[in-house]
């Protein structure tokens, strides 16, 4: 291990004024006394570091397995390389040299990686003892949601909707013959389908050919091939094939959701996808979001989130089904999004409700993100090729025109000669990824 600073201070380079909505005099000067330390090093953790800097003038370090380029040259973050950062023993040993190493500060440990989630919460006593903050549900909460089968049981018992749902049980099928036993597998859904994991940390460590994050499904070989590469991997959970909800990725929708200690759920910010992420390893999430209150699924998600007693960021994912007109929910992930920058863009800092809730421990009025904002990683030209409607292609050049248009890697307080040089890099980037992966818009999205 390398590079882990000796103290990066309140006031790093290029440091804000701490934002005045902070709650007050005090609120600032114990925001200022934390240290955001991340786990992962792409555009969602920088996010939460930049959320961070603008709220309360702080920097942060951010723990990755190679350095990454959302961090370089940065003035804001620390990028400490961990190699093996995926062992357990590792993985802590790395968190508490970092918090040994900032004496007086309260360290608030963020991921957006799943399994880095399982890690924190499987071993919170050890970490909280080296006095980070863990602001994670419990490991009970985190086997129910996190499946999606007992994600998809929750909402069936509250009354939302989710699609209908086929699991294939890739254990049980491998007694039962492994690849022979596939073709027996009953599928009452027309095809095209989706095909996910139901455990998405056990599928960060799975390997086989053509693996993404979704798999699109035409046909029943398609599927069956899946499988098989699942059965000869000994992927060891259950794989999900779901009904295909009509539409393109403009009917997709985001929901980020924090839930306080006390129960009250503080933070709500709803937001309509316009573009996907298509590298394999990428596929489905948001390079792109309309902020835009949903009322409908604010109210799911309090309700999904009091019923589970859940503590902690949550990240919903639904879509709008065009022959209803009602949100069908696919999932919740026990974390924050790595598109979360569109809630702090929207209007509501997700450092501030973290702060206030786990280091203050008082309440505050919850927050909506509700200011018409546009969130983009891919430019803006870029994105309106794949914006087929021609209504929200005119509202997007609309928020362009009135300078509404963020990018969570463009960012003042982190804006050095070289640092926009990279960002400009990675933004462009995206240019060469979609014409490889989607080079022409589709009415489904794939």
């Amino acid at each position: 291990m390398r590079g882990i600073p000796r103290d990066l201070g309140a006031d790093g380079g290029g440091a804000a004024a701490p934002s005045s909505s902070a709650g007050g005099g005090d609120a600032v000067i114990d925001g200022a006394n934390t240290i955001a330390v991340g786990v992962g090093g792409d555009v969602g953790t920088y996010a939460l570091i930049r959320a961070f800097h603008e709220q309360y003038g702080v920097t942060g370090v951010v723990l990755s397995s190679v350095a990454t380029r959302p961090m370089q040259d940065s003035a804001i973050v620390t990028n400490v390389v961990v190699p093996n950062l995926d062992d357990t023993e590792t993985f802590l040993t790395s968190l508490e040299q970092v918090a040994a190493q900032h004496p007086g500060k309260k360290p608030i440990l963020l991921t957006n990686a799943d399994w880095f989630v399982r890690e924190v919460i499987t071993h919170r006593e050890r970490l909280e003892a080296a006095g980070y903050v863990t602001p994670y549900p419990t490991l009970e909460v985190l086997e129910q949601v996190s499946s999606k089968e007992g994600f998809a049981e929750v909402c069936d018992r509250l009354g939302i909707p989710t699609p209908r749902t086929v699991v294939a049980d890739i254990p049980k099928l491998t007694a039962q013959g492994g690849r022979a036993a596939v073709a027996e597998l009953e599928l009452d859904l027309q095809f095209p389908l989706i095909g996910k994991p139901s455990n998405s940390a056990d599928w960060h460590y799975v390997s086989f050919p053509g693996k993404a994050k979704i798999h699109h499904l035409d046909s029943r070989e398609e599927l069956d091939e899946v499988l098989g590469h699942l059965i000869d991997a000994g992927y060891p959970s259950a794989f999900l094939v779901q009904e295909f909800i009509p539409g393109d990725e403009t009917q997709m929708r985001s929901l980020t959701a924090y839930r306080d200690s006390s129960g009250v759920v503080t933070l709500l910010a709803t937001g309509r996808v316009l573009l996907e992420e298509h590298t394999p390893g990428t596929l489905g999430i948001p390079a792109a979001i309309l902020v835009e209150p949903y009322d409908d699924a604010m109210e799911a998600a309090s309700r999904f989130l009091e019923a589970t007693g859940y503590v902690g960021f949550a990240n919903f994912d639904y879509k709008l089904d065009p022959r209803t007109g009602r949100h069908v929910y696919f999932e919740v992930n026990p974390r924050i999004g790595r598109n979360n920058f569109y809630v702090t863009a929207g209007g509501a800092n997700v450092a501030r409700v973290l702060v206030e809730d786990q280091v203050l421990g008082r309440p505050i009025p919850p927050l909506r993100a509700t200011t018409e904002v546009l969130y983009t990683v891919v430019p803006f030209g870029l994105l309106l090729r794949y914006v087929l409607d021609p209504g929200l292609k005119a509202r997007l050049k609309r928020l362009k025109a009135e300078g509404k248009v963020v990018n969570p890697l463009r960012y003042e307080g982190d804006s050095g000669l070289k640092r926009r040089l990279i960002v400009e890099a990675i933004t462009q980037n995206y240019r060469r990824k979609y014409a490889q992966y989607y080079p022409e818009p589709t009415t489904t999205g794939y």
